[in-house]
């Protein structure tokens, strides 16, 4: 429920600016009149109403690209060597172990 009433608070935000800044022109050419009930001489007598007309202009909005001078930083990678320990992993087999155990 607080979600919709929020929303509904911007939308009218954003009418209410899109109004003060000339981006949408709204005006009534048709007034709106209530429909009229007579009662005289036992019969009732019902005359329809009319709704309101509006006329609604809006501003465009432009967008596309353009080009610009913006400074970007420069990264360069330089190799080197360095010794570091890396591990080490030393596989033998099952006839390896057993001569190395007769050895001792």
């Amino acid at each position: 429920m607080r979600a919709v009433l929020l929303i509904l608070i911007l939308a009218v935000v954003a009418i209410i600016a899109a109004i003060q800044t000339g981006l949408l022109n709204i005006s009534q050419t048709r007034p709106a009149t209530a429909p009229t009930v007579e009662a005289s001489d036992g019969a009732i007598r019902a005359k329809a109403g009319q709704a309101p007309a509006f006329e609604v202009e809006t501003g465009s909005v432009g967008i596309g690209t353009r080009e610009a001078n913006v400074a970007v930083p420069e990264v360069q990678v330089k190799r080197g060597e360095t010794t570091v320990k890396v591990p080490a992993v030393e596989v033998r087999r099952p006839a390896d172990e057993a001569n190395q155990n007769a050895a001792r």
